[in-house]
């Protein structure tokens, strides 16, 4: 299905064919573009190598090529459509899925959709001034990628919110461009949406923990019985594997350069040698990683359960799921304190869809942890990075009200006071960070606390001059 570049919007919806849809986005546009100079990237840039999207079929979907990132052409843009698909769960599951939304879901459909799209203008809020301190030209350009990606993303959910929602998704429309992250009148919705990316350390750690959250929402969402929902989700899941790329393999690069500056000055402390501690590292690790948990909500949700019946939100990979996709009469366990230690306790499946989903993340999260300890190995460095306990540093679901340290123990308040320096990230490990964030605008050139990519882009040397400059 290719997409229609002649039009004031691309799209491959056929929006010429709705008129009163294609005025109401074209008047949204100029707002959206206002919001992208305003709070999109910071840094001046005459053109970046960027890839923009042509098809949404397997083969062949991108183009690369140098863009002006303020005419960069954002879209709407839904995967192919099966004409024989069916709800695979819930109590409606084998008829045949909604082109349109029912009237008794319309208000959580709505939701959903907004919640979703309040996340994809706010990481770009929250990366605003990275550019200016980008370790080399393949970063910043991963960067810009990155965040005009999540631009696009936004124009998705508001494409469903103007086309299925009426007056009421324009003006969730409109309130999307009016939020913003970290402000304390009108902050984004979420709240790791509202902490700041302060250093390129952060915004790895963003791209592997809390983008990866991001794709196991997406994937509940493409299982939904609202088949325009489900098409969106899965083409943004598509775009969305690049952003997790970077992450993994930035912080791949953050500990080879450690391990280097280990080895060559044989010592762990690597920090007046210009590199990261693998000890702050892994305070970073923890720290992203327990605020993206906290986006999966609580362990047990009767709302979870509400939409999965309802047929709104699947399962990750439902589909291939063994067991009868309605699940009234199964039980799951789920992770919570007793007794003052962590065990599991045995509830109603339905109730415990959150813990189901961020069991699946937590496994994928321990990929980026084997890597990295790959990375460690070959460079002849013993100690290894772990992803600290489900219940380390929860603000959200069951384990909000207890301290849990990394390795899992239940401890006082006191006990959790006198050791959180030596598990979070402190003032004087971010100063640090910040100190490395220095830019580095020369082709072929790196900052001295990362390693340079294996690869460049598309083909592209790492030499590659990936932006110019005014």
């Amino acid at each position: 299905m290719s997409i229609d570049y002649s039009e004031k919007i691309p799209n491959n919806v056929d929006l010429a064919g709705d008129r009163k849809l294609q005025r109401a986005l074209e008047s949204w546009q100029p707002n959206f573009l206002n919001w992208w100079k305003t709070m999109g990237p910071a840094v001046p840039t005459e053109d970046v190598y960027l890839r923009t999207a042509v098809a949404v079929g397997r083969e062949g979907w991108a183009h690369f090529d140098h863009v002006a990132m303020e005419e960069y052409r954002w879209g709407v843009f839904l995967a192919e459509r099966n004409n024989d698909r069916r709800i695979a769960f819930g109590e409606q599951k084998g008829e045949p899925v909604w082109q349109q939304v029912p009237g008794e879901y319309r208000a959580d459909l709505q939701r959903l959709i907004v919640i979703q799209g309040d996340t994809e203008p706010a990481s770009v809020e929250q990366q605003r001034r990275l550019g200016e301190t980008a370790p080399s030209l393949y970063d910043l350009r991963n960067l810009f990628q990155v965040n005009v990606e999540e631009g696009r993303h936004l124009w998705a959910m508001v494409y469903l919110l103007h086309a299925y929602f009426g007056r009421n998704g324009r003006e969730e429309a409109e309130a999307l461009l009016q939020r913003n992250s970290g402000d304390l009148d009108s902050p984004r919705i979420l709240g790791a949406f509202n902490e700041e990316t302060p250093d390129w350390l952060s915004f790895f750690m963003f791209t592997y923990f809390t983008d990866r959250d991001g794709k196991y929402q997406l994937g509940t969402l493409k299982e939904s019985a609202f088949d325009p929902l489900s098409r969106t989700c899965e083409f943004m899941l598509k775009e969305e594997a690049h952003h997790m790329f970077v992450g993994t393999t930035g912080i791949d690069r953050v500990v080879a350069r450690t391990a280097e500056l280990m080895r060559s000055h044989d010592t762990d402390e690597v920090a007046p040698h210009g590199g990261i501690p693998l000890d702050v590292i892994q305070k970073y690790i923890n720290f992203h990683y327990s605020v993206s948990l906290d986006l999966f909500g609580s362990e047990q949700s009767t709302n979870a359960a509400n939409y999965f019946t309802a047929g709104l939100k699947g399962r990750w990979q439902e589909e291939r799921r063994r067991d009868d996709h309605v699940l009234t009469e199964d039980a799951a366990r789920i992770d919570l304190v007793r007794d003052g230690e962590l065990t599991t306790d045995e509830v109603p499946a339905l109730l415990a869809l959150n813990h189901d989903l961020r069991t699946e993340y937590i496994s994928d999260c321990q990929s980026g942890l084997k890597r990295w300890n790959r990375v460690l190995e070959q460079g002849g460095v013993q100690r290894r990075l772990t992803l600290p306990s489900v219940g380390f540093n929860r603000h959200v679901g069951l384990f909000a009200e207890h301290h849990v340290t990394p390795k899992g123990d239940v401890v006082s308040p006191e006990v959790w006071a006198a050791h959180q320096d030596s598990w979070l990230p402190t003032e004087a490990d971010k100063t640090h960070v910040r100190s490395l964030m220095r830019p580095v605008y020369e082709p072929g050139k790196i900052a001295g606390w990362i390693a340079p990519p294996r690869a460049g882009i598309n083909d592209k040397p790492f030499e590659y001059e990936y932006v110019h400059f005014p």
